[in-house]
């Protein structure tokens, strides 16, 4: 490994996660030739090819698989490294780059900033929106600190805290206002629309309408709660949302909202970090101050 720098160790994952010289060096902030010429010196570096380079994406060689793990742990040791630092003396914390999954974020983003701005005012905050898979992977790898998702994670490396648990409720078009609210098995006959594939909250809705996430369907899901309760307003459908979602996607809709007979629809929101970050203790007092910021 003579020769190489962190600098190629960073580029040479993002081409890999990437797929693209162009895409991984706009993540980079860095034009497509200077990230090229780059993993070029790289694969002279080691003597070997890294990536079988086609018109429109780019693939690992045998050896670039081989060799991307070992990169990716050695990032992440670097990352642990200022983390160390960064926990030293038991000082304030001073930044924290925290993940949060878009079906959370919109909702709570705005309690957790307000509460952990009150708590350390000079808190370098970095937020990260995006699905649970790559929460977990960038956790993995380092590239963030903490996420907030919905609970379990089922990964015994991560520390799991409990934030609150929330209910769904059932959003429907403003004249089925005072109908019977169905039950998940009636939800089964009725068009449902649901998140885009990808989203935890899908499998949840689908989990409660005991429905499997394979079952055909004809394409009318969403990117988000907002397109969701639009498509309700203008009588396609009915769906599902999270109680916080209630107060910023209903009131310009004419939708009707109504809540289920237990058992409900629920699920449980919490914020998980790697059992081994240094900075393990200050993120319990994260949590602590963000449970406080969202009881519900």
């Amino acid at each position: 490994m003579a020769g190489l720098t962190l600098k190629q160790l960073r580029y040479f994952d993002a081409v890999a996660r990437a797929g693209h010289f162009g895409r991984a060096a706009a993540i980079c902030s860095i034009s497509q030739p200077a990230i090229s010429v780059q993993i070029k010196e790289m694969e002279q570096t080691l003597g070997i090819a890294l990536f079988e380079r086609g018109a429109r994406v780019v693939r690992l060689t045998a050896a670039g698989e081989d060799l991307i793990q070992r990169a990716r742990s050695i990032l992440g040791a670097v990352e642990e490294l200022s983390d160390v630092a960064r926990a030293s003396g038991r000082q304030a914390l001073a930044r924290l780059r925290l993940g949060i999954i878009p079906t959370i974020a919109p909702y709570l983003l705005p309690a957790i900033m307000g509460a952990l701005g009150a708590q350390h005012p000079n808190l370098d905050l970095h937020v990260r929106e995006t699905l649970t898979p790559k929460l977990l992977n960038e956790l993995s790898d380092g590239k963030i600190d903490a996420a907030i998702l919905a609970l379990p994670t089922s990964e015994p490396s991560l520390q799991e805290t409990l934030l609150f648990d929330e209910d769904f409720v059932l959003v429907r078009p403003a004249q089925d206002e005072g109908k019977p609210v169905p039950n998940g098995e009636a939800l089964r006959k009725m068009r449902l629309l649901l998140l885009e594939e990808g989203h935890c909250f899908r499998d949840q809705t689908l989990a409660f309408c005991n429905t499997g996430a394979s079952v055909p369907r004809d394409g009318l899901d969403g990117s988000s709660f907002t397109t969701l309760v639009q498509m309700v307003s203008a009588g396609i459908g009915v769906t599902l949302i999270p109680q916080m979602a209630i107060a910023v996607e209903t009131p310009a809709a004419n939708v009707s909202v109504a809540r289920f007979a237990k058992p409900r629809p629920s699920r449980q929101i919490g914020m998980i970090w790697r059992k081994r970050n240094p900075l393990a203790d200050q993120l319990t007092r994260v949590a602590e101050v963000i449970k406080s910021a969202t009881v519900r």
